[in-house]
């Protein structure tokens, strides 16, 4: 594995866009919880949950069912975390730590149990209190990343919770996922710009932005911003997305690679485009929504469609090390069962909150709905690259006409020191433009319902898509 340099070497992506001035985040104060929910999109929860109401029963169903949901769960912390190398290979416990915390701090939320909010603080509290390093061969950078915007999610939700310790949970963050996420940004490890694929920015850039929020920290936020919209490397909108299509379809630069890693690709996007929506930023619209685009090619390829793939080659290797290429002439084949829970939030954006059409979106979220998260995706890490439970969380009601025009607009304030479910519950102001009535999945008509009911159980749980490590790829994944 390439080892770090001091300075970005290389080529630029073909259609790489001029840097442009900084990218400025929304005005005035974070608004808290602001990272993938906010504290509407909790309350929207609870109170379908408690109604009785699907799909959100069903979205709850599975979080219930996932052993890392339990308010039993018992956190593991390490000093060193080691991933692709080191002794012993160990990211397996800080993932699965992660994906409890988080859990539990969403069962928090729609029911109001604080077993589970202690649970999910304590396993942060646990973490910050030990962790004081990640390490590993280069898919050190893919922790950061990954594990980054994971825990910053879950310490978004019991901020200010009796306990937590918020202060040095942040230092954690500051001290130990960003500086790897940022030297990845700015370094790439020493390698061609082009050497990593996509998805190695996508999760950084994904980690930047969520420490960003959770540290009240808006040069951090604008960094992630900009690199998304500018960046050099393969994970910046318009590299990821390099070819824009007649029919409205745009490809993406991994579907020539295989499906697991495009798929990953989009659901880190989505992540990214989520978080900054929450904060007032409008990433899913960037470039006449060249996210959207992206996202329906891989949707209606991943379902077995026909799309077309301009060909593409990228440089490899490390200057004074090795080089070489790669060409990626056609898209991959693909397995119609392979699932990742990263449809519910993308569709339900797209047709709910902007009431845009997107067939394919709608067609794929169906099929997977609903959506469960970590634990239930496969054993090995790449069952556990995203958090999940979108169909539980992302569905919104459709807008009306003038809010799908309106800009997100963040809610300042609010700690979350309690949840937003419970007979007590008061609903607080949306940090996010919300839907009007109707509605029950991401759709472009009003069947919703009949559709989700048609796909419920018949999603697959696929292996195929584990994310192989280059060295090793029989034996675990790494989103390389």
């Amino acid at each position: 594995m390439l080892k770090i340099a001091g300075a970005t070497a290389g080529a630029t992506v073909a259609g790489t866009a001029l840097a442009a001035a900084p990218a400025t985040a929304a005005d005035g104060a974070f608004a808290h919880p602001g990272m993938l929910h906010t504290r509407a999109d909790l309350h929207r929860m609870a109170t379908q949950v408690k109604a009785g109401a699907e799909p959100y029963t069903a979205g709850f169903t599975r979080l219930t069912a996932n052993r890392h949901a339990q308010s039993t769960w018992t956190a593991n912390p390490q000093a060193t975390v080691y991933r692709g190398s080191g002794t012993p290979e160990n990211y397996a416990t800080l993932y699965n730590d992660i994906h409890a915390a988080y859990q539990n701090a969403l069962r928090w939320h729609v029911t109001g149990d604080t077993a589970h909010a202690d649970t999910a603080r304590d396993i942060l509290n646990a973490w910050s209190a030990r962790l004081t390093r990640l390490d590993g061969s280069a898919d050190r950078f893919l922790a950061s990343g990954l594990y980054g915007y994971q825990f910053a999610n879950a310490a978004e939700l019991v901020r200010g919770h009796d306990g937590f310790e918020l202060a040095r949970f942040q230092k954690m963050m500051l001290d130990v996922f960003h500086p790897l996420s940022e030297d990845f940004l700015a370094h790439h490890n020493g390698s061609y710009i082009t050497n990593y694929w996509a998805n190695w920015d996508l999760t950084n850039i994904a980690s930047v932005l969520a420490i960003g929020i959770l540290c009240d920290d808006r040069a951090k936020v604008d960094r992630a911003v900009e690199y998304f919209k500018h960046g050099a490397g393969m994970g910046s909108v318009k590299n990821a997305i390099p070819v824009v299509y007649a029919d409205g379809l745009a490809e993406w630069v991994e579907a020539g690679r295989d499906q697991g890693h495009a798929l990953l690709g989009v659901g880190l996007m989505g992540t990214i485009c989520e978080m900054a929506w929450n904060q007032g930023i409008d990433l899913y619209g960037y470039d006449d929504s060249r996210f959207l685009k992206g996202a329906q090619y891989v949707a209606k390829w991943s379902l077995g469609g026909d799309v077309p793939y301009t060909s593409y080659t990228r440089k490899k290797g490390a200057p004074g090390i090795w080089s070489g290429s790669e060409t990626a002439s056609a898209a991959a084949a693909v397995d119609p069962a392979m699932a990742r829970p990263i449809w519910a939030m993308i569709a339900n954006h797209y047709t709910k909150r902007r009431g845009l059409d997107a067939p394919h979106l709608t067609k794929i979220a169906a099929r997977f709905a609903p959506e469960g998260g970590g634990g239930d995706y496969g054993p090995n890490s790449g069952g556990y690259d995203q958090l999940g439970f979108g169909t539980l969380a992302f569905t919104r009601p459709r807008a009306t006409a003038a809010e799908a025009t309106a800009s997100p607009t963040p809610t300042a304030g609010g700690s979350g020191t309690s949840p937003s479910g419970g007979a007590s519950a008061t609903p607080s102001s949306s940090a996010s433009p919300l839907g009007g009535k109707g509605g029950d999945l991401a759709a472009t008509g009003s069947s919703d319902l009949p559709a989700w009911t048609a796909a419920t159980g018949v999603a697959a749980l696929a292996g195929g898509f584990l994310l192989l490590r280059r060295r090793d790829r029989a034996r675990r994944d790494t989103g390389e």
